[in-house]
Order: C-alpha cells, then sequence, then structure tokens
C-alpha cells in the first residue's frame, strides 16, 4: 500500500437493486417463520407479529430472509459499519428494459 491511499476515503457505499420472482409462496414463507422463531433474541410477542406479517407479504418474508451483513461476511479487509434494506411488492415486466439511474438520480453506468 503506498502513501497515496492515506487521504482516499475509508468508507465505501454499495447500492443493489434486485427483483425476485415469488415462484414458492409458501415455501417463502415458512423459511421466513424458521427464521423468526430462531431468533432468541427476538421477544415472544414481537416473534409472533412478524410471523403474522410474513403470512401476509411476501416482501415482509424477504426482507426476514435477506441479510446485507451475508453480502460482506467473507469479504476480506473490510467491516459492516451500517446497513439498511427493504423489501416492496413491484410491477415488473422483464421485457422492459431498466432505465440506468437509480432512486438518487445518478447514472448507474458509472
Amino acid at each position: 500500500m503506498t502513501d497515496d491511499m492515506t487521504d482516499e476515503p475509508r468508507h465505501v457505499r454499495v447500492r443493489v437493486e434486485l427483483v425476485l420472482e415469488i415462484s414458492e409462496r409458501d415455501e417463502l414463507i415458512r423459511a421466513a417463520w424458521a427464521r423468526i422463531e430462531g431468533d432468541e433474541l427476538m421477544p415472544r410477542e414481537e416473534r409472533d407479529l412478524a410471523a403474522q406479517a410474513v403470512s401476509r407479504d411476501e416482501a415482509e418474508a424477504v426482507a426476514y430472509l435477506v441479510d446485507p451483513l451475508d453480502l460482506v461476511a467473507e469479504v476480506p479487509g473490510v467491516v459492516l459499519s451500517q446497513a439498511s434494506w427493504s423489501s416492496e411488492l413491484a410491477d415488473y415486466d422483464p421485457d422492459e428494459p431498466w432505465d440506468g439511474e437509480d432512486e438518487y438520480g445518478e447514472d448507474d453506468e458509472d
């Protein structure tokens, strides 16, 4: 590593956008229930509410199963400083091209 690198920012923001197709709703919900039930730090009342939420909304189920830490856990030399994520049901047409802009109005082609 050269001295030139010391003035560079030490944090990197990674933005990822995914569109997932729910092919097996029941399987997804069962997996979310298992994740919720296995969370010993979550109080029982909160687990019950979470289980009800994932039963009604596939996006909630996905949110319980997708963890940003999993994306970087094995990346050498990095520590996750902060993460947030959300899931929502979306209209999706696989034949429609992506527009190349993210929610911040920046061009994705950089």
